[in-house]
C-alpha cells in the first residue's frame, strides 16, 4: 500500500503541474490551429518533475519481483467476436480505396486553401493524426484501410528474392525521408504537391511490391506501414493465435523478437526521434541557434536534413550506450546486441505519447474542417468551422507523455524479469535505460512545452 500511495503522490504531482501549462501543437503549415504557449511555471521545474516521476516510477516499478504475477499482467486478455466474415475486411478496403482517390482527385483540382482542401485534411488531419492515433489507442486498421497493399493484390508479382542485408533499412531512411520532405516542403499548404507526392511514392511502392512481392515489400521496407504495425502493438486490441484480443495497453511490447536485428532498432529509434525532430524546428531555441548559422552564409535547405540525421544518430548512440552499461551492470553473457533488441520495444510506448502530445489538440481542433470537408469537397467556403481547445487542454497533451515513459518503463521492467533469471540482475540491467527514458522525457518535455514559432530559414 504504501508503494502505491507513493505512486499516487508522483502522479498528482506530475498532473497538477501539467495543468498549468499551455497547448500543444503540431507542425502542419498554415493548418495548425493554434500555437504552443510558454509555460506559467519554471522550465527547470517543469522539467524535472516530468523526469522525477519517470524515475519514481522505475523505483515503484522495482518493487515488483514476483514473476508469476508479472506474467499473469501481460497474459490478461479477453477474446473479441471475431465473425469470420469477408465483409469488413471488403469495406476497409472499399473506404480506403475510396479515401486515396479522393486525395489524388481533390488534391489537383479540389480548392487551393489548405483549410478548405479535402486532400490536405484528410491526409495531415484524418490520416496522420486521427488514423495514427486510434493505432496505438484501439488497433492497427492500416493494414486493411491501406490502399496500395489493395492495389497492389491486384498486380502480378516477379517475386524477386529480398536482399537480406537490406532488411529494415530502406524504411528508415524511407521514414527519415518522409518527415524530412514535410519539414521543408509546403505539403501541408500545397494540395497539387501533396497530390503529386503521393502519387510518386504509391509508383515507387507498388514496383517494389511487384519487384519482390506485395507481403515482402510491406513488411521489410515500406516505412509507413511499419509505423503502423508498430503503433498497432501499443494498442489494446490486437491479433492473437485465436483472432482479436482485449489486452492491458502496451503489454504486448514484452514479447520475444518483437524487434529482431539492428534495422528494427534503428527504426523504432528513428520513430521516437522523428516527432520529436518535428517539434524541435519550431522552437525559439532552434530559430535561434540556426540564424547566425545561416547569416554565415550555412545554406539553409542543408541545415534540416543534417539537424535530423545528426538527432537521429544522438538518439540512436544515447540508445546504444545505454545498452553497453546494462550489459555491464547486468554482469550478462548476452550480447549487447539480444539487449537491444528486447528493450527497444518499450520506447514505442513513448513514441505514442509523443505522437498524442503532438497531434491530439491539432486533431480535435481542425476536425470540425475535415468534416465540413468531407460533406462538400470541391467547395472552398470562406469561413471554416474551427473548435477553439481550453485553456486546461494543454496538460493533456503533455500528460500524454508523461503516460507513454510510465508505460514503458513497465514493460521493460517486465522483458528484464524475462530475460534474466536473478532478480537482481534484472533490475540492475534497467538502470540505463531508465537514465535514457529520462533523457528522452525531459527532451519531450521541453519540446512541447516551448512556444511554436513559423518554421525559420525557409
Amino acid at each position: 500500500m504504501t508503494a502505491h500511495r507513493r505512486l499516487a503522490g508522483v502522479v498528482s504531482g506530475a498532473a497538477a503541474l501539467l495543468l498549468v501549462v499551455g497547448t500543444a501543437s503540431a507542425h502542419g503549415g498554415s493548418l495548425a490551429a493554434g500555437a504552443r504557449e510558454s509555460l506559467t511555471i519554471p522550465t527547470w521545474l517543469f522539467l524535472t518533475t516530468g523526469g522525477a516521476a519517470v524515475g519514481a516510477s522505475f523505483l515503484l516499478a522495482s518493487f515488483v519481483t514476483d514473476r508469476a504475477f508479472v506474467e499473469r499482467v501481460h497474459a490478461w486478455g479477453r477474446p473479441l467476436v471475431d465473425s469470420g466474415t469477408r465483409i469488413p475486411r471488403l469495406l476497409g478496403r472499399t473506404v480506403g480505396l475510396v479515401a486515396f482517390a479522393a486525395v489524388v482527385v481533390v488534391g489537383f483540382v479540389g480548392p487551393t486553401t489548405p483549410r478548405t482542401n479535402l486532400a490536405i485534411l484528410l491526409v495531415w488531419v484524418g490520416w496522420w493524426a486521427g488514423l495514427a492515433m486510434t493505432t496505438y489507442l484501439l488497433g492497427n486498421s492500416w493494414r486493411v484501410l491501406n490502399p496500395l497493399s489493395t492495389i497492389a493484390m491486384a498486380l502480378p508479382s516477379l517475386d524477386r528474392p529480398y536482399p537480406e542485408r537490406l532488411g529494415a533499412w530502406p524504411s528508415v531512411v524511407g521514414l527519415l525521408a518522409l518527415v524530412w520532405l514535410e519539414v521543408v516542403s509546403p505539403l501541408a499548404d500545397d494540395s497539387r504537391l501533396l497530390a503529386t507526392t503521393i502519387l510518386g511514392y504509391s509508383a515507387l511502392t507498388l514496383v517494389g511490391a511487384v519487384v519482390f512481392g506485395r507481403e515482402t515489400w510491406f513488411a521489410e521496407a515500406d516505412p509507413v506501414e511499419r509505423v503502423f504495425r508498430y503503433y498497432g502493438r501499443v494498442a489494446p486490441v490486437g491479433h492473437g493465435d485465436e483472432g482479436l484480443r482485449l489486452r492491458l495497453p502496451g503489454m504486448d511490447l514484452s514479447t520475444p523478437r518483437l524487434v529482431d536485428g539492428a534495422d528494427e532498432v534503428a527504426f523504432v529509434v528513428a520513430l521516437l526521434w522523428v516527432t520529436t525532430y518535428d517539434g524541435l524546428v519550431t522552437t525559439p531555441a532552434w530559430r535561434d541557434l540556426t540564424t547566425p548559422i545561416v547569416a554565415a552564409g550555412f545554406p539553409p535547405h542543408l541545415l534540416y536534413p543534417l539537424a535530423l540525421l545528426a538527432g537521429f544518430g544522438l538518439f540512436l548512440g544515447v540508445y546504444r550506450l545505454a545498452v553497453r552499461t546494462s550489459k555491464r551492470t547486468a554482469e550478462t553473457y548476452l550480447a549487447p546486441e539480444a539487449l537491444a533488441e528486447r528493450f527497444a520495444p518499450p520506447l514505442l510506448a513513448i513514441a505514442a505519447g509523443y505522437h498524442l502530445a503532438h497531434y491530439l489538440g491539432y486533431f480535435l481542433a481542425l476536425a470540425p474542417a475535415l468534416g465540413t470537408a468531407i460533406a462538400a469537397p470541391l467547395a472552398d467556403p470562406a469561413a471554416v468551422p474551427i473548435y477553439e481547445l481550453p485553456g486546461w487542454f494543454g496538460g493533456v497533451a503533455l500528460a500524454s507523455v508523461i503516460v507513454g515513459h510510465l508505460v514503458a518503463i513497465w514493460v521493460a521492467h517486465a522483458a528484464a524479469f524475462d530475460l534474466f533469471p536473478s532478480r537482481l540482475q534484472a533490475i540492475r540491467s534497467q538502470y540505463s535505460f531508465v537514465a535514457v527514458m529520462v533523457f528522452y522525457t525531459m527532451t519531450s518535455l521541453w519540446v512541447v512545452s516551448r512556444p511554436e514559432v513559423p518554421l525559420p530559414h525557409l
